[in-house]
């Protein structure tokens, strides 16, 4: 064939695997990277699982894509993308579109669609989640942009994402930033769910006195019921490592500071922005803040704590399942709760059910739970919290006493478990009749004149307090 049906421009791990995966599916594909020798070497070892059509240089790249072109660009996010999308930009006609298939922050993805669209150009903003297995085998694919590029490019990413019950896990999420808004935020609740599972292995070693070994068929078991997904499968199998050079638990050799890429930083950052409360994501981008600030930590290695010796009786691996999904469910309903906000601060009309469909297989927080969200957001669309969902709200109540359980033997044995603490709070705080911000508001009334309301009766008010504390009307 002298055309192709789409192109992959940038071909790293994640390029070349999404690359061969569309060749696998039928697609002829075009094929390009910036050092040629790299493009070159994906023909030569995969060019049998389909039809390749290599390019030097990028004109040559467009010029081999049938109209409208599917340009896609999987670079990393920042000036390598601008500088890609300067480079081929110029090359294209109105009606083509670029589809940029990084974890972009979306904020730039804005700013890319509206200047492309002024040249009559689509600008896909698009997160693909799954890692390198996934693009390859079956991602779960966010995209963004325009109803008219999504007509054009949708049928190709539905047939190489991956499918539960037949069903893509690909849907179009919204206009301009919508897809990478999307993808950043499950990368935030995925932040929280790997917190919260390395929490409950901490728990389960330090206050249970398990080892990593009888910890893996703990979370094995977990992965047979309510909890099952793929993070809890992986976290079995890397318990259940042995290092080979030591013969220890492999969890014991490696390093204890966790990196981050940003995208659950984003999370957090964008949610202070759009005043939605999110402390679960937000605690475990700071677990892994705190895990990397060796210096601070070797410095309070000698700080006063209480006795670590393991207490907890042969029940305890239950109470923290109930904790574990208890916290699960809260982690979740921040995350919808900011795609909800952000969706209806840039105007996106996102479906929460169908974001909740998408992320059933392929990507890193596939789970059968995702089954029971999707339930809950057709049975209403627009339910402000899932707390308050009928098999949620149940499983939060039977959970109500080992939750805490957990958490007091956490805070009592002194062993961090800032998720779990996190999410309690936040459940008790949306279920409390009535909270302390009522001082709060008092406090900054007295100190900044900023004025309050009351409850008995409407209008804003401000005491003189440094008069004769009369109440006035404002």
């Amino acid at each position: 064939m002298d055309k192709a049906r789409i192109g992959v421009t940038g071909l790293a791990v994640m390029g070349r695997n999404l690359a061969r995966n569309l060749a696998r599916h039928g697609h002829p594909v075009a094929v390009h990277n910036r050092t040629a020798a790299r493009t070159k070497a994906l023909v030569e070892e995969f060019g049998d699982e389909g039809t390749f059509l290599p390019a030097e240089t990028a004109e040559q790249f467009v010029a081999s894509l049938e109209r409208p072109r599917r340009l896609v660009i999987m670079v990393k996010a920042g000036a390598p993308t601008d500088a890609v999308i300067d480079e081929f930009a110029p090359l294209l006609e109105p009606g083509d579109m670029i589809v940029d298939g990084g974890n972009a922050n979306f904020a730039d993805t804005r700013r890319r669609e509206s200047a492309l669209r002024e040249r009559g150009l689509h600008f896909v903003g698009t997160g693909i989640s799954g890692g390198e297995e996934g693009a390859l085998h079956g991602p779960s694919i966010m995209p963004g942009g325009s109803a008219e590029s999504y007509a054009a490019l949708g049928p190709l990413l539905e047939d190489i994402s991956a499918k539960v019950d037949g069903t893509p896990c690909c849907t179009h999420v919204g206009p301009d930033g919508a897809g990478h808004f999307v993808k950043m935020v499950h990368n935030g609740i995925e932040y929280a769910d790997m917190q919260l599972i390395a929490e409950s292995y901490d728990l389960l070693r330090h206050a249970a006195g398990l080892a990593p070994a009888e910890i893996a068929e703990v979370f094995r078991t977990w992965n047979t019921g309510r909890l099952e997904s793929y993070l809890i499968e992986i976290t079995a199998e890397v318990l259940a490592h042995t290092d080979a050079s030591t013969g220890k638990p492999f969890v014991d050799v490696v390093l204890d500071q966790a990196e981050q890429k940003g995208t659950g930083r984003w999370t957090v950052q964008t949610a202070l922005d759009l005043g939605v409360p999110v402390g679960g994501i937000a605690e475990a981008v700071f677990a892994r803040a705190v895990s990397g600030h060796a210096p601070l930590r070797e410095a309070a290695q000698h700080l006063p704590g209480p006795s670590r010796t393991a207490t907890a009786g042969p029940g305890f691996a239950d109470a923290v399942e109930k904790a574990l999904y208890a916290s699960k469910i809260v982690a979740y309903a921040q995350g919808f709760h900011e795609i909800q906000a952000g969706s209806a601060e840039y105007g996106w009309n996102i479906d929460l059910g169908a974001m909740a469909t998408i992320w059933r297989g392929g990507c890193i927080i596939r789970a059968q739970f995702l089954d029971r969200i999707r339930a809950a957001y057709e049975a209403d669309p627009q339910t402000p919290t899932l707390l308050t969902d009928a098999h949620f709200a149940e499983a939060l109540g039977d959970a109500q006493d080992a939750w805490r359980d957990v958490v007091a033997t956490s805070a009592r044995l002194g062993i961090p478990a800032p998720g779990f603490s996190t999410a309690l709070a936040y459940y008790d705080s949306l279920r409390a009749d009535r909270l302390p911000a009522a001082l709060t508001q008092g406090q900054r009334d007295y100190f900044g004149a900023h004025t309050y309301r009351r409850v008995d009766r409407e209008g804003t008010f401000h005491t003189l307090w440094g008069a004769d504390r009369t109440e006035v009307t404002t």
